[in-house]
């Protein structure tokens, strides 16, 4: 039996042509099996069409390879270096002497405006010595002693702790893992604004360029056209004791304290004074807190100063009021603290903490015309420019009121001014925070300056005792105070004792500066229980005094 060519009996896809044929010639219906290659026939040349179509859009493969960049013009170079915004001969539009709140707020609003900015700062780490040395270990400290307080307190505990003493550097621990924590979340902040750090000791040659000395003793020159000095505060220093010994201590030195005391001696009895004060009693020490004044932080409210002053007294402060020193005596395991009243006291440590000195000290001002005051403090305008036209200052070096919230406020603002920003507006309105056990807030007018001005006021008070979440969480003292007009009831001053105070007066602050009158707390629904309750019940208090 022979085979058949393919190319005579079956046509190009294998079918029998012959059947095909002969079906249509003898009228018979064609087997269904024999159409399905017509319509496979069909398929397939619909398949080529597609693949052709595809051939003609193939997509484009990128190759990183190749000389094919793509590039439009920013305010970077190809290394991520800010390009300068202001036509002018320097290298950087801007300096800023500094990394602590101010310098690090001016920074940020200078760099998102466009300029080039470089900042000069001597440690290794940014956060300067808020961070490091100040509010931020200062407040960590106090929430470990003030959660070991409340432990002490909680008679679930009480029976089954026995009591002793813990050591400064113990309970210092966490606000060091705070410290390691802030310096990593700032850190971050410069590295995404791409903002060029620079540590070294910065000094002035002229209005326009720094010498920077680096910690391996080589210098760097850095040219500007503006600059800005936050270059923050320290301790002072008095010439008549010797702080290297290990028995005298300012509030820097104090975090570095590694053994336990039974008696210390706070010389200096303002915020930081107040606030280490209650750090030391709450650790279990003998306190003597000695007062250049006749009142405990007399700028404050008359009330408010005498319920810290009360509540010191209370936990065993001994408060040394109208006293000033003669001179220290330092021995190898304790110190006398000579008065010029004649008094002496003994103790284990004193800690100096009577006032504070802009660190101006080598920055040369004397290079660009700049003088600074007795404290090492700089004069401003309204602006933040100091005498030269072209330097800038903020925060700490420029005195009041010596508050890191305010500092972080001042270098924004001197940035917006530095940059012809409209809006721009110097600080005015800054909340009073101290971080006492309890705390103390307070913002506007006390009743002694509406006294003075002879203002028609009236009081409203409300009691923390009395509100049921400080039942609850178990606060013993404390009171929300706030003074408006019997007339008109605009808010003239809002002034807070107890524990939270700090974040109880930002309701009143918000309130003030939106012009509201006392029917604000009295119309608006207060969450229950809360501390912020205290306001709607001050206010009803004080509307019952109005006749």
């Amino acid at each position: 039996m022979g085979s058949k060519k393919p190319s005579d009996a079956t046509n190009d896809i294998g079918e029998d042509v012959h059947t095909e044929v002969s079906n249509k010639e003898s009228g018979r219906v064609p087997n269904p099996e024999h159409t399905v290659g017509k319509d496979k026939k069909e398929k397939i040349e619909q398949t080529h069409e597609q693949v052709t179509d595809d051939i003609m859009h193939h997509p484009d493969l990128v190759n990183p390879l190749d000389d094919t960049r793509i590039d439009i013009k920013t305010g970077f170079t190809k290394d991520s270096r800010p390009v300068k915004a202001d036509k002018h001969q320097y290298e950087y539009d801007i300096v800023v002497l500094g990394a602590g709140p101010a310098g690090e707020a001016a920074a940020m609003k200078l760099t998102k405006s466009g300029k080039k900015v470089a900042v000069i700062d001597p440690r290794e780490q940014v956060g300067g010595n808020s961070t490091h040395v100040g509010t931020i270990p200062s407040k960590a400290l106090r929430q470990s002693v003030f959660n070991l307080i409340n432990f002490r307190r909680d008679p679930m505990f009480t029976k089954a702790m026995e009591y002793k003493q813990v050591p400064l550097n113990k309970v210092l621990t966490n606000a060091r893992k705070v410290i390691r924590n802030q310096v990593s979340t700032h850190t971050r902040f410069y590295e995404r604004n791409r903002i060029e750090v620079i540590h070294g000791w910065a000094s002035f040659i002229d209005a326009h360029t720094l010498n920077v000395e680096k910690d391996d003793g080589a210098f760097e020159t850095v040219t500007f056209n503006k600059a800005i000095i936050t270059v923050g505060s320290r301790p002072y220093r008095p010439e008549i004791l010797d702080f290297n010994h290990p028995r005298v201590f300012d509030s820097d030195k104090i975090l570095q304290m590694d053994y336990v005391v039974k008696k210390i001696i706070i010389y200096g009895a303002g915020v930081i004074g107040c606030e280490y004060a209650s750090i030391f009693t709450g650790l279990g020490y003998k306190v003597d807190l000695i007062n250049n004044q006749n009142q405990l932080l007399s700028y404050l409210d008359s009330e408010i100063s005498d319920a810290i002053a009360h509540d010191f007294r209370q936990f065993g402060v001994l408060i040394r009021s109208n006293e000033e020193i003669d001179y220290l005596e330092t021995h190898d395991d304790y110190v006398v603290l000579h008065l010029k009243s004649g008094k002496r006291i003994k103790s284990d440590a004193i800690l100096w903490s009577n006032g504070r000195s802009g660190n101006t000290e080598g920055l040369n001002l004397e290079a660009i015309g700049l003088e600074a005051n007795s404290r090492g403090q700089l004069k401003v305008d309204d602006t933040y420019c100091t005498e030269v036209d072209n330097i800038y200052a903020a925060g700490d070096v420029i005195g009041w009121p010596s508050l890191a919230s305010a500092a972080y406020d001042q270098g924004r603002c001197a940035a917006a001014f530095m940059v012809g920003d409209s809006d721009a507006e110097p600080v005015s309105s800054v909340p009073t925070g101290i971080y006492t056990i309890p705390e103390i807030s307070c913002i506007g007018k006390t009743e002694q300056e509406l006294t003075d001005e002879k203002v028609p006021y009236e009081v409203g008070q409300a009691f923390f005792k009395h509100l049921a979440r400080a039942q609850i969480i178990g606060e013993r003292s404390g009171v929300l105070k706030i003074l408006f007009h019997r007339e008109t009831l605009e808010i003239l001053g809002i002034h807070c004792y107890g524990n939270h105070a700090s974040e109880i007066i930002h309701i009143g602050q918000a309130v003030m500066k939106c012009n509201a009158t006392l029917e604000y707390f009295v119309n608006t629904t207060f969450n229950y229980p809360t501390m912020a309750e205290a306001y709607r019940v001050a206010a009803l208090n004080g509307l019952n005094r109005v006749f």
